[in-house]
């Protein structure tokens, strides 16, 4: 067997995410893992707290109704957005730290984001 001329010597970081911690963050992960959610993310981000109506989503993204609600709800179950009847309408806006525990998550135990979480 012939052997490489350089051998490697990089010390392995090792993974500080927790298996519990692991599972949240890939359920977190897949919930927002879709470029229409995405979208709806940046838009409330972009809106700086402020609800957003539906309706303001569907004529956004020039979908259905019915598909704009669906993704809405995804990212209500997954804890990342919050829902707040009006009437007929509903307005979503994104739920306190829910982007901050992701950053958490990812950085891990000691990280400025994990301590801010």
């Amino acid at each position: 067997m012939r052997s490489l001329p350089v051998s490697c010597r990089t010390p392995l970081a090792g993974s500080s995410l927790a298996e519990r911690d692991a599972v949240e963050l890939e359920r977190l992960l897949r919930s927002i893992a879709d470029r229409h959610r995405l979208k709806i993310l940046n838009m409330l981000v972009r809106a700086g707290g402020a609800p957003i109506c539906v309706c303001e989503f569907t004529a956004a993204f020039d979908l259905p109704q019915q598909n704009v609600s669906y993704h809405l709800k995804q990212l209500v179950e997954a804890g990342v957005i919050g829902r707040e009847r009006r009437g007929r309408y509903s307005y979503y806006s994104l739920a306190d730290g829910a982007l901050d525990h992701i950053a958490a998550l990812v950085s891990g135990p000691g990280s400025g984001a994990a301590a801010a979480a």
